[in-house]
């Protein structure tokens, strides 16, 4: 007996829901982490990008592409991320140290910042 599937139609990239405040769990000292509305709609809809793009790199592979034609697109996915680590960077910059710099406790922000950035620089 044949089932019967809802038919699918063409997805979009689904607006992911807003994230909640999160705090830095990796070191000794805690503060709130607030995205406004539009930062975290740009983020998450640049993530969502590279998600697909990634599934498309996936089914390159699968299908036996040229790899000079994949490598490419990898490259495409590592300055996509690289722009959204820009993004994340800019705004830490701008909010979380300048809020550290105003609360006095700048020096433990700096800590903080260049332990993520020798994670990230590796």
């Amino acid at each position: 007996m044949p089932t019967s599937e809802p038919p699918t139609t063409p997805s979009t990239t689904p607006e992911a829901p807003p994230l909640p405040t999160h705090t830095h769990d990796d070191f000794s000292h805690r503060h709130a982490h607030v995205h406004s509305e539009e930062s975290l709609r740009r983020v998450v809809n640049r993530l969502s990008r590279i998600e697909g793009h990634i599934r498309g790199i996936k089914s390159m592979v699968l299908e036996s592409r040229p790899c000079p034609d994949v490598l490419v697109q990898v490259a495409a996915v590592r300055g996509a991320l690289d722009r959204v680590a820009r993004i994340i960077l800019d705004e830490h910059l701008t909010e979380c140290i300048a809020r550290a710099a105003n609360e006095g406790d700048i020096q433990a922000e700096i800590e903080e910042l260049k332990a993520a950035l020798d994670r990230f620089l590796l």
